[in-house]
């Protein structure tokens, strides 16, 4: 499955070189956080996570057909949503485990499995990420991925809401099926 050689050009091309790096170190924290899940899925999931971004446009004419108007309000999400379908339909990518994990990379989700963990904090965290609060995830996705998600996911709510913009629910759904799953 996993293949940069035939996808780094088609990359690049796409989303560009900074963006493409980024794809690059989210693979490698993404592997850093790994214990059991197959190497190939994280590192197809983590290199082609960001493969609709800045393209939404584009991939909306081409594959949009599955994105209704409700998720057309959460601009900032929309890349994750078509990023599935555009690694499946250009990257021929079959395994649902690795387009969910792109899917939901930047809502999370209620019951996430281990791979959509690793990569939505692997794209959090990576090692060029600067913003308040990050280097408290880092700390805490060494022993818990589940409370650093709590954390990010915690993070990313108020950010959302001191910028007055919409939270997507399945950002809600992911924080509070973690928080019920701590308190049982």
């Amino acid at each position: 499955m996993y293949n940069l050689e035939a996808w780094e050009d088609k990359l690049i091309a796409d989303i560009g070189k900074k963006r493409f790096n980024h794809c690059k170190r989210v693979m490698k924290m993404a592997l850093l956080l790994n214990s059991d899940i197959e190497e190939d899925k994280v590192k197809t999931a983590a290199i082609l996570h960001d493969c609709a971004k800045y393209n939404e446009d584009k991939y909306m004419m081409l594959y949009g057909e599955n994105i209704d108007s409700y998720q057309l309000q959460f601009k900032a999400v929309l890349h994750s949503f078509l990023g599935a379908e555009v690694a499946k339909k250009e990257y021929n990518i079959n395994d649902n485990d690795v387009l969910d994990a792109i899917k939901y990379h930047t809502t999370g989700r209620e019951n996430m499995t281990q791979l959509d963990k690793i990569i939505y904090l692997a794209d959090a965290i990576e090692e060029k990420r600067n913003y308040p609060g990050v280097d408290h995830i880092r700390k805490l996705a060494k022993n818990d991925l589940d409370e650093a998600i709590l954390y990010s996911l915690d993070h990313n709510i108020t950010y959302i809401i001191e910028k007055n913009d919409l939270i997507h629910p399945l950002t809600i759904d992911a924080r509070n099926y973690l928080i019920k799953e701590k308190n049982e």
